[in-house]
């Protein structure tokens, strides 16, 4: 049994990390933080965890935590994390980032697309913990770079494609769509009920935080650099990511070769599921899972594949996939505690 720490644990990302490791046989939840929820029990932060997770919230110094626990989530903002982390290494803890403190390799990127960086000297240890593609890595890290959720929808799907040479990198469009949850539990006009409800808008068009993180990831299984286009758009649901990507055809592939690729690319793997020849993936198949589930399409009008991917973007986006990798890291069975079934209608 190992002991567990979220630090943040009132967001979202933190709920969701409640809720699954409550259902987790080797983990123990010993520490639960939150600054404006201290000295509340997590299941008054978030009802639906009454009787699972009773823990109650603290603010207590990172030094007295250390004692208590032997992994620790840190579901916190960005460069909140690179103040927190170094201190839970250095006291022999491992740790989950899910912030994007981590992520980026070059701090110079990093830099550009955030703020200044303090905690350099750990990038280079940092392992981006994509399990799916990171997998050997993962299990010797004591820093695990949590992937950010739309980087998560489009690496998955492009990954065998660009291993295998047949999508010439140049050529990458990705178009996502999110839930209002991505944005987090803060209170912010762009995500109340009247504006969002009924629309459907592009946000942060060529610019968004986690073009630099598809990027990098995308380079390293291309073998050379490559930018891509990538649009976010929020769309008026409470949770989940639909990402439609679009790249140019190396050779002539028929569709049954396509698929074929991505099965077999993703035959071993518990999380990613490849639809049919002629079916596509929706949201509401994947809720409340740790699942990706991928449908391509060759377009042979135009000598382009088009792969359409699904994620819920608390789980597989950020809590499921921090718990996977924590079993990665840990020796267990990967699957464990996220053996749960989409939560569907």
């Amino acid at each position: 049994m190992i002991r567990a720490a979220i630090i943040g644990a009132s967001g979202y990302t933190g709920g969701e990390l409640a809720r699954i490791l409550s259902l987790h046989p080797e983990v123990e939840l010993s520490v639960a933080t939150s600054r404006n929820y201290a000295g509340k029990k997590m299941s008054q932060v978030y009802p639906h965890l009454t009787g699972i997770a009773d823990i109650v919230c603290e603010d207590a110094p990172m030094a007295e935590l250390t004692r208590r626990a032997d992994i620790f989530f840190t579901a916190v903002p960005h460069q909140t994390a690179m103040a927190i982390v170094p201190e839970l290494l250095e006291a022999g803890c491992k740790v989950i980032d899910l912030s994007a403190d981590f992520r980026i390799d070059d701090p110079l990127v990093y830099e550009a697309w955030y703020q200044a960086h303090t905690a350099r000297e750990y990038l280079a240890e940092a392992v981006y913990g994509l399990p799916e593609i990171n997998r050997h890595n993962i299990a010797g890290a004591r820093l695990v770079a949590n992937p950010g959720c739309y980087p998560t929808s489009v690496i998955l799907p492009l990954a065998p494609l660009l291993k295998n040479g047949l999508i010439d990198p140049d050529t990458i469009i990705a178009d996502s769509k999110s839930g209002t949850s991505g944005a987090g539990r803060g209170a912010q006009v762009g995500t109340l009920f009247c504006e969002v409800t009924d629309g459907f808008r592009a946000y942060k068009v060529g610019e968004h935080r986690h073009t630099p993180e598809i990027e990098q990831e995308l380079a390293k299984l291309a073998g050379r650099q490559l930018t891509i286009s990538f649009t976010p758009h929020l769309v008026p649901m409470s949770r989940g990511i639909l990402s439609t990507i679009y790249a140019k055809l190396t050779r002539d592939v028929d569709q049954q070769e396509l698929s074929d690729l991505l099965m077999s690319f993703y035959q071993d793997e518990k999380f990613v599921r490849i639809c049919r020849p002629g079916q596509f993936p929706a949201t509401q198949y994947v809720r409340g899972s740790n699942y990706c589930d991928i449908g391509c399409k060759v377009d042979t009008r135009t000598g382009r594949v088009v792969l359409v991917s699904v994620i819920d973007n608390l789980v597989k986006g950020a809590a499921g996939q921090a718990v996977q990798n924590m079993n990665v890291v840990c020796g267990f069975a990967e699957s464990l505690g996220l053996a749960t079934v989409p939560l569907f209608p």
